[in-house]
């Protein structure tokens, strides 16, 4: 295995594309043979070098809008469908947006997006204009790169965000497309590919990736990564489920830490030049967090997260300091 993995990643250091049968292959890594595992999170490690340098992007999300969403996603806090402790409230004025921008920009964040609850945005709503007017807002008041997290949208919902100062658009697939029935019923994927391809077409830049720890398989993992790069991304969130009490997955078991180190290293194979950036639940590796940003994580989504707290922008500034990175 570990003569496999060496050859396939001269390859892709070389331009070559992985097939999903390269990636079945290493798939095929025990995780209980620790030099296997060890030379996988190199091999990626040295990809991600190459391909995206050392400068690590930090990134932070506003829950602008909170609960009474009209979809089933089984993990979500959010769904009216379940009874959760998730925080109910409308969408933030401008000026509440602004103050959280700026603080998260004094700390050292680069990106800043506001997420809503809720199926989508469609051109001419009253909560569209809202938002693009909150937009030009931030763009005239910080320097941060604008992220904009609000489902499914039109496209020319997309051309107004896009219009008032949005760059990135940030729309999970969450799964596979054969997983994906499982989990919502209330929409599809292809509304989900449809998105993203919209916010294309209208010139914003892509962030999209999914939650590991939904019951899926490793292949659903791996099935999720080639679409992904299909639609030609440009940077993946990899959330690990938190369960949440009042949900459907609420019980579901933790998947072992390096199962999932496994799996984001060869996302880095299959995706050499995104950004791969880690999200919600990344507590859930524990001791092993750190070693991920060794093996092709280059990004992540830092500070308070939707209904889950997450790390702390100063801590997470020390910690990629310490690996060597820019930020």
């Amino acid at each position: 295995m570990r003569e496999f993995i060496h050859q396939l990643k001269e390859q892709v250091l070389n331009g070559y594309l992985i097939t999903r049968e390269n990636a079945a292959e290493l798939l095929s890594l025990s995780i209980e043979k620790e030099e296997d595992l060890e030379e996988l999170l190199k091999a990626a490690n040295e990809i991600r070098e190459k391909f995206c340098g050392n400068f690590f992007n930090l990134c932070t999300i506003l829950n602008a809008k909170s609960g009474r969403c009209s979809e089933n996603c089984k993990y979500c806090a959010q769904s009216a469908h379940f009874k959760t402790a998730a925080e109910i409230y409308p969408l933030v004025m401008k000026e509440e947006a602004l103050e959280a921008a700026k603080e998260v920009e004094a700390e050292g964040a680069h990106r800043f997006s506001l997420v809503t609850s809720g199926r989508g945005l469609n051109g001419g709503e009253k909560e569209l204009d809202q938002l693009a007017e909150i937009y030009q807002y931030l763009q005239e008041n910080t320097e941060l790169d604008l992220c904009a997290s609000h489902g499914i949208c039109s496209k020319e919902a997309l051309q107004k965000l896009k219009d008032a100062g949005v760059k990135t658009y940030h729309h999970n697939l969450e799964s596979s497309r054969r997983f994906y029935g499982t989990i919502c019923t209330s929409h599809t994927f292809d509304d989900r590919v449809n998105t993203i391809k919209y916010a294309h077409e209208v010139g914003l830049q892509v962030c999209s990736g999914g939650i590991f720890g939904l019951g899926e398989t490793e292949e659903d993992r791996i099935d999720m990564a080639f679409d992904l790069r299909e639609l030609g991304v440009h940077s993946i969130p990899i959330n690990i489920l938190t369960p949440i009490p009042g949900t459907p997955l609420e019980d579901n078991e933790a998947v072992d830490p390096r199962e999932l180190l496994k799996d984001i290293a060869i996302f880095r194979f299959i995706l050499p030049k995104v950004s791969i950036r880690y999200a919600g639940g990344r507590v859930k590796l524990g001791k092993y967090a750190k070693l991920g940003l060794e093996g092709g994580v280059n990004s992540a989504l830092t500070g308070n997260f939707l209904t889950t707290t997450g790390n702390t922008i100063e801590s997470d500034k020390q910690m990629i300091k310490e690996l060597g990175y820019e930020y």
